[in-house]
This record gives structure tokens, sequence and C-alpha cells, in this order.
């Protein structure tokens, strides 16, 4: 039945709506009545706790074909994929080093690329995982859990809190610390050529989006 969904933490559209038996996140993403969140949003996989996500009632498709023969159907499903980046101390990339990625209980593994990144194709129920790069040569040492689904918005001091803290800033041990906040927005600033005030405002956002990636 169609009807509203609340936003939880941990929620991501490509997840709602395999959970609600929907092969494409677009038929809900795109639907009408979702016109003001994705505005806000912009990122399906990316909201807030208490969004509101409107969820359309499925549609049947009827295909005509012949009775005396066996007919293959087959509905292409987008990929839903995961992407990390690995950086040492000085902000390089740590490129070329074997990686294992264990996503709900699939272990893959990966080696990063150029720019340190690896991405893989997850399942789009995936709600948490786990991520391992050791290396004593560069040296690095890595063994953190992932949360899929779990990044706020930029917009929100919550999302700007992650992205620093995920970027080595360190904004203290959680995002109402006021004076490490903005020490560590600061440091953000100044590492990147801003205007260094203390606040995470419009250019700050924007700056830290495209250095986390999402």
């Amino acid at each position: 039945m169609a009807g509203n969904y609340t936003i939880a933490q941990g929620d991501y559209v490509s997840r709602i709506a395999a959970q609600h038996g929907f092969a494409d996140y677009k038929k809900i993403w795109d639907h009408p009545n979702n016109a003001d969140l994705k505005n806000l949003r912009k990122n399906p996989e990316v909201l807030l706790p208490g969004d509101e996500l409107y969820i359309p009632d499925r549609e049947d498709r009827i295909e005509d074909r012949p009775t005396d023969a066996k007919h293959k159907f087959q509905t292409p499903l987008p990929p839903l994929k995961l992407r990390l980046v690995v950086k040492d101390v000085n902000n390089k990339p740590v490129a070329g080093r074997p990686c294992q990625l264990t996503v709900d209980g699939h272990l893959y593994e990966l080696t990063t690329d150029g720019d340190g990144k690896v991405e893989q194709v997850i399942p789009r129920l995936s709600k948490e995982g786990h991520f391992v790069l050791k290396d004593p040569s560069v040296p690095i040492d890595i063994d953190i859990p992932v949360l899929i689904g779990h990044l706020d918005p930029v917009e929100e001091r919550s999302g700007q809190f992650a992205r620093l803290q995920s970027l080595g800033y360190y904004a203290g041990d959680d995002s109402q610390d006021d004076q490490r906040f903005k020490r560590a927005v600061e440091e953000f600033q100044c590492d990147n050529k801003l205007t260094v005030d203390g606040i995470c405002g419009p250019a700050t956002q924007a700056k830290l989006k495209q250095v986390f990636g999402a």
C-alpha cells in the first residue's frame, strides 16, 4: 500500500526499494511526491533520519507470450557500488595495495587503484561491512567497520562532523563539541585554501563534499 516512509539511520533509497519489492530505486526516487526531498537531498543514498519518503504502489506489468513455448524474463537491476578511498598521513593515495572488504558476510579481495580507491558492487540490502588494509611498508594499518547508509547530508552538522572525522580532522567526541568542531573546520579550511572562519558554510560544505566524495 502506498504511503510515506520515515527515514531511519542506515536507510538509503536503494535498500528501501529492495525491501518494498522494487527492482529499480528510481521508481520511488523519481516519483512526483518525492520532488521536494529529491531537490533537498540530491543523493538518494545520503538521507537524514526523519526525512519523509513517499513509496508508491508497485505497478503490474503484463507481457503477452504464446503458451506453447518457454520464455525467459530478465529485469535489469542498477548496480549498487561501495567506494572507498585510502590515503596515508600525508594525504597521498595508498595505491596498488591488496585489501579485504567484507559486506554482510561476503568477502571481497581487492586492490586499491592509482587513486587509492576500491570499488565493489554490493547487495542492495547491505547494512554494514568491514575493511582491512595492512601494509608495514607504507606503513598503514587499517581495520575498520563500514556502516552503509549512515552518512548524513553535508548540510547537516552531523554530516559535516562525520566527514571531518573520516578525513582525519578531530572534531570532538560528538558533533556537539562546539570548540573542537570549530577548530576541525578551521584546519580543513586552511588545508583547502578556504576562508578560515571556523564556520561550515556553503563553500566549506561544497569542498568537504568534494574531498570526501559524497
